[in-house]
C-alpha cells in the first residue's frame, strides 16, 4: 500500500517549500518497491496562492487516519495560518494517528501553534529564530541546524533544507540506496546532515564584523594554536582587557565561545569528510585529545563524532 504523504499548503506559502520536498518524494517514488501517493491540500480546496503569486491547485484535508506523513510548509503566510482554529485542529488530528509530523522552514510555527512540538527539539528558518524563541519559549528551538528529528516529529530549516529533510524521509523509508539515487536525479548532494549549520560559522561572523574580520580568518586557519584571550588581542594590536570588551560587543559572544564555533565547524567537516583519525582532527582543530573533542561535539550536535562518521 503507498504511503500518503500530504503536504498543507494554505495562501502566503512559499512554493519551494512544497516542490522541493514534493519532488524529491515523486522521484523516490519511480524507484521504490512501495511508492507514495503525494497529495497537496488546503482548508478549501482549489488554487491556493503561494507568496510568489503562483498557485497550487489544492485538495481538500485528508483524513488523519490515512495521512502517514504530514509536511507543513512555511512561508509569509504562516502566522496567519497559525491563527486558524480549523488549521490547528487539523494539525492535532492528524498528529495522533500519523507516522511523522514534519515541517519545512517556518512551517515550524504552525505545529508549535497547534502544541504539537512543546518540550521538543526543533529547527527553523535561522531568519525567524528570534521571533520563534520569543513566541514559542516552551519549545527547545535549536537555532542554526538543517533539520532535526524528535521522535516522529521532523522539522528542517528554510527552503531548500526541506529537500535534505525529504531525502533523509526516504531514506528511512526506502532505504540508502533509493535515496541516494533520488538525489542524484535532483542533482544535489547527498546529503547533508540534519546536525550540519545553516551556515558558516566564519562567514556569519566576518559579515557582522568591522574590526575583526582579518582576525577571524587568522583564527580559523591557526585553529592548533591556543587561541588565549591574550594571543588573539596581541594578533589584534589590542590590550586582553579591551579587546574581550570589543570582541563580545560586536560579536554577540566571547573570544573564547567563537573558537569554539570554528573549531566544531571545521572539525565536524573533517569527521565526515576526511579518513584522518579522530585522534589527528581533534589536534589539528585545537581540541588536543578526542575526549575534549568528543564533548563539545555531545553538547553542540547531540552525537559524538564517531557517530557522525558513520552517518557520513
Amino acid at each position: 500500500m503507498a504511503r500518503t504523504i500530504a503536504f498543507l499548503a494554505y495562501p502566503g506559502f512559499q512554493i519551494l517549500d512544497v516542490t522541493g520536498p514534493l519532488a524529491a518524494f515523486e522521484i523516490a517514488g519511480r524507484y521504490a518497491r512501495q511508492p507514495y501517493d503525494i497529495r497537496v491540500m488546503a482548508l478549501a480546496a482549489g488554487p491556493v496562492a503561494s507568496s510568489s503569486g503562483a498557485v497550487l491547485m489544492a485538495g481538500p484535508l485528508a483524513d488523519p487516519a490515512q495521512v502517514d506523513t504530514l509536511v507543513v510548509a512555511g512561508g509569509e503566510g504562516v502566522n496567519a495560518a497559525s491563527a486558524v482554529p480549523a488549521l490547528l485542529d487539523y494539525a492535532r488530528a492528524v498528529a495522533g494517528h500519523a507516522r511523522r509530523v514534519t515541517s519545512v522552514c517556518s512551517g515550524t510555527f504552525l505545529l508549535a501553534a497547534a502544541g504539537l512540538l512543546d518540550g521538543r527539539r526543533v529547527t527553523t528558518h535561522w531568519y525567524r529564530t528570534s521571533s520563534f524563541a520569543r513566541r514559542f519559549p516552551q519549545v527547545r528551538l535549536e537555532a542554526d541546524r538543517i533539520f532535526i528529528r524528535d521522535g516522529a516529529y521532523w522539522t528542517s530549516a528554510g527552503i531548500t533544507a526541506g529537500i535534505d529533510l525529504a531525502l533523509a524521509l526516504v531514506a528511512e523509508d526506502q532505504g540508502e540506496a533509493i535515496a541516494r539515487r533520488t538525489a542524484r536525479q535532483l542533482v544535489v548532494p547527498y546529503r547533508r546532515q540534519g546536525g550540519q549549520s545553516q551556515f558558516s560559522t566564519l562567514l556569519e561572523m566576518q559579515g557582522t564584523s568591522r574590526r575583526f574580520g582579518d582576525l577571524l580568518a587568522w583564527m580559523r586557519d591557526n585553529l592548533a594554536r591556543s587561541l588565549t584571550v591574550e594571543e588573539l588581542a596581541a594578533q589584534a594590536a589590542m590590550s586582553p582587557r579591551n579587546f574581550a570588551r570589543a570582541f563580545a560587543a560586536e560579536q554577540g559572544l566571547t573570544p573564547a565561545k567563537a573558537v569554539e564555533q570554528l573549531r566544531l565547524e571545521v572539525a565536524r567537516d573533517l569527521v565526515e569528510e576526511s579518513p584522518a583519525s579522530l585522534d589527528r582532527i581533534a589536534i589539528e582543530t585545537g581540541f588536543g585529545d578526542t575526549e575534549r573533542m568528543r564533548r563539545a561535539f555531545i553538547r553542540t550536535f547531540g552525537a559524538p563524532p564517531q557517530s557522525l562518521r558513520r552517518s557520513a
